[in-house]
C-alpha cells in the first residue's frame, strides 16, 4: 500500500504496479488474446514490463475469482478491505500481524496481495501517518472556519503503562490534551494545556477536577477560571462509605430469614416433631423477618437518598421548575447529608465522620456549577435576537423542559426515571399553555428547541466521560500488550474525527459546530497500492 502516486519502496512513479496489471487486463479482455508486441503497443507498455505483468497475472490466476481482483472494481474492493481489516483489528483491536496474515491466508489472497506479516506490518505507518495528517489538517481547518465555544472542561490523569494526562471538553468529548508525562504536578499541567489552548483558543468556563492540589491550582491561577469539584467522586464517596455496610446487614439478616425458614420447613416434614419445636421454628421466623423490614427500608431510603442528590445539581427545582441558586443548592444539599446522617443513626450504623466532612467540603463548589451556567445563558439568547418578551419563556420553560428531558433519556433507574417524568410532565403542561410556542413555525419552534437541548448538554457535573475515556485506553493497552506512543496519537485521531454518537456526530463536530468527512473514506482515497505478493525463486523454479 503506498500514498497515491509513491510506491512503498520506491521514489514516485508515473503508473503503479497494479495500475499497469489492470490496463493490461482490460486490454486483453476488450481485444482477446494477443501478442506482447501488439499488447504493449496498446498499453504504452515496454514488451518487457507487459512480459512481467502477463506472467504475474497468471501466477495470480489460482482461485474462481481471481479474475475479479485485475479489474478497477476489485482492486479497489480489495485495497478497502485489507484496509479496514488493518484498522479496525489492527489499530484499534491490536490483533497481530502474524493473525492478519493467517486470516487473509484464509481469503486466498496470498497471489493478489502481499499477506505476509512483515508486508502488513508496512501498512501500519502509513496508515498511522495519514490519520494524523488528515486530523491535523481538519483540526486547522475547524478552528479557521468553525465556531469555537466556550467549553467546560474536565483534567484527570490515568495510569496505565505510562503516566497519561488527559484534559477533555466535557460537552463535546473532544480530548484537548492527551499526552504521556513524567509528573503530574502544576507545571506540568500548566504549560502542555496553555499551549493546546492558546493553538485552539477556547474560553474555559470551568473544570471539572479531582482534589489534587495541582488542579485546583492550575484552576485559579493557570487560567483564572472556576474550579468544580467532580460529582462524581462525591457520589462514589457515599456509596463507598455507606452502601457495603447497610446492604451487608440486610444480605445478613436476609440469609438468617432464609436458614430460618428451610429448619421451620424440616420440622413440619418431620413426622416425629412435637408442637414445641414447630412454635420455636415459627418464633424464629417471624423474629428473623422482623428483622430484615427495617433493613429493606433502609435501603430503600439510602438510595431515594442518594438520588436525590443527583437531582438536586440542576439550575431548577424539580416539583415547581422554578430557578434556584447556588446557595439555594448548597443549602439543599447540606439539609440532604444530614438527613442520611439521621438515617445512619436510626440503622445503628458506624458514623464515619471522615467520610461526611470529606463529602460536606466540596458542596459550595459544586453548587457553583449552576450560577457558572446561568451566565451564559443571556450571551445566547441575545445572539439569537430572541425579543425581549420571550426570554422569560426561554428562561422559565424551554430551559427547564429540554434540561429534565435529557436526564430521563439518560437515566436506567426506573426510580429515578419516575420522578424526573413528573417534573417533565408539569413543565410539558406548561410549555403547550404557553403563548410562545404558538406564534412560532414548526421549523423555527424545533430550532428553538435544539438550542436549549444543546445548551442544557452543556451543564456538566462530572467527569464521567474522561472515566470513560480511560476505561477505552485501558483496553486498547490490553489489547495491544503495551502502550505504543506513536500509536496512541492514531487512537486520539480516531477519537477525535471517528467516534459516532447516536446522532453521528463526532466530537470534533460538536467542539467545532462544523460537519468533517470520513476519516476512514479519505485516508482510503489517498491509498491505491497495496504491497506486491512476493515469489521465492525456489516456487518459480518449480512453477517453470
Amino acid at each position: 500500500m503506498r500514498a497515491r502516486g509513491q510506491s512503498l519502496s520506491r521514489g514516485p512513479t508515473d503508473r503503479g504496479v497494479w495500475a499497469k496489471s489492470v490496463v493490461i487486463f482490460n486490454a486483453i479482455r476488450a481485444h482477446g488474446k494477443q501478442s506482447i508486441r501488439s499488447l504493449a503497443a496498446r498499453t504504452g507498455l515496454a514488451t518487457s514490463s507487459g512480459h512481467r505483468h502477463l506472467q504475474a497475472i497468471g501466477r495470480r490466476d489460482r482461485s474462481p475469482e481471481s479474475s475479479l481482483w485485475d479489474t478497477a472494481a476489485g482492486r479497489a474492493g480489495l485495497i478497502r478491505l485489507v484496509v479496514a481489516t488493518r484498522c479496525v483489528f489492527g489499530l484499534n483491536r491490536g490483533v497481530g500481524a502474524e493473525t492478519l496474515s493467517e486470516f487473509f491466508g484464509r481469503l486466498r489472497l496470498e497471489a493478489p496481495v502481499g499477506c505476509s506479516p512483515r508486508a502488513l506490518r508496512r501498512v501500519m505507518p502509513i496508515l498511522e501517518r495519514l490519520l494524523l495528517e488528515t486530523a491535523a489538517a481538519w483540526e486547522k481547518a475547524g478552528k479557521a472556519h468553525g465556531e469555537i465555544r466556550p467549553v467546560l472542561g474536565a483534567v484527570d490523569e490515568t495510569f496505565l503503562q505510562r503516566m497519561l494526562l488527559v484534559f477533555m471538553a466535557l460537552c463535546s468529548g473532544y480530548v484537548l490534551r492527551e499526552e504521556v508525562a513524567a509528573d503530574r504536578g502544576f507545571d506540568t499541567w500548566d504549560g502542555g494545556v496553555n499551549d493546546r489552548l492558546k493553538m485552539l483558543g477556547p474560553e474555559v468556563l470551568s473544570r471539572v477536577r479531582a482534589r489534587a492540589k495541582a488542579l485546583i491550582t492550575l484552576a485559579h491561577t493557570g487560567r483564572g477560571c472556576l474550579s468544580i469539584p467532580d460529582v462524581l467522586h462525591l457520589s462514589h464517596d457515599l456509596a463507598k462509605g455507606y452502601s457495603l455496610a447497610s446492604f451487608g446487614r440486610l444480605r445478613q439478616a436476609t440469609r438468617a430469614l432464609d436458614q430460618a425458614t428451610q429448619r421451620l420447613e424440616t420440622v413440619q416434614h418431620n413426622a416425629q416433631a412435637d408442637r414445641a419445636q414447630v412454635a420455636q421454628g415459627q418464633t424464629r421466623v417471624a423474629a428473623c423477618a422482623t428483622s430484615v423490614h427495617p433493613w429493606q427500608g433502609g435501603r430503600g431510603a439510602w438510595k431515594e437518598h442518594l438520588s436525590h442528590v443527583s437531582r438536586l445539581l440542576h439550575p431548577w427545582r424539580l416539583a415547581d421548575a422554578t430557578r434556584q441558586t447556588s446557595k439555594e443548592v448548597e443549602e439543599q444539599l447540606g439539609a440532604e447529608l444530614q438527613a442520611i446522617e439521621t438515617l445512619l443513626e436510626t440503622n445503628g450504623l458506624p458514623m464515619q465522620r471522615d467520610i461526611l466532612h470529606k463529602v460536606r467540603k466540596p458542596l459550595a463548589g459544586i453548587a457553583a456549577l449552576g450560577d457558572v451556567w446561568w451566565q451564559t445563558v443571556p450571551q445566547d439568547v441575545a445572539q439569537r435576537a430572541m425579543p425581549p418578551r420571550w426570554i422569560p419563556w426561554a428562561d422559565e420553560v424551554l430551559l427547564p423542559l429540554m434540561d429534565w428531558h435529557e436526564p430521563r433519556r439518560r437515566t436506567r433507574c426506573p426510580g429515578q426515571k419516575a420522578q424526573l417524568a413528573l417534573g417533565l410532565q408539569a413543565v410539558a403542561e406548561a410549555f403547550e399553555r404557553h403563548a410562545c410556542p404558538g406564534q412560532l413555525k414548526a421549523e423555527v419552534l424545533a430550532d428553538w428547541k435544539a438550542w436549549a437541548a444543546e445548551h442544557v448538554r452543556a451543564l456538566q457535573r462530572a467527569s464521567s466521560a474522561v472515566e470513560g475515556r480511560h476505561g477505552s485506553l485501558s483496553q486498547m493497552q490490553h489489547n495491544h500488550r503495551g502502550f505504543p506512543l506513536r500509536r496512541s496519537q492514531g487512537w486520539t485521531a480516531l477519537h477525535h474525527f471517528d467516534c459516532r454518537a447516536a446522532d453521528g456526530t463526532t466530537p470534533a463536530s460538536r467542539f467545532f459546530r462544523r460537519s468533517f468527512p470520513d476519516l476512514f473514506e479519505s485516508g482510503l482515497s489517498q491509498l491505491d497500492e497495496l504491497p506486491v505478493s512476493r515469489q521465492r525463486r525456489q516456487v518459480l523454479a518449480l512453477s517453470d
